[in-house]
């Protein structure tokens, strides 16, 4: 990933790191049908999230790639 983050993927990130987040939360929250704002999906792809099994229950949280992002290191 060498483009540059947008702002609606820094705020996607910050959302996630702000407490801990299900699946079912983050895709209610995030989804969309516009291929414009693809933020979930390229954050996916671009591996700056990812799931993590809890007790029955996916969460979703930040990759390091997606931390030092959001910390600004990239």
């Amino acid at each position: 990933m060498n483009e540059p983050v947008s702002p609606l993927t820094r705020e996607f990130l910050a959302w996630i790191s702000s407490r801990p987040r299900t699946y079912a939360e983050a895709m209610e929250a995030w989804r969309t049908t516009c291929p414009r704002h693809s933020v979930w999906e390229d954050a996916l792809i671009n591996g700056l999230i990812q799931f993590e099994d809890a007790m029955n229950e996916s969460k979703v949280t930040l990759t390091p790639r997606g931390r030092s992002i959001l910390d600004g290191k990239s």
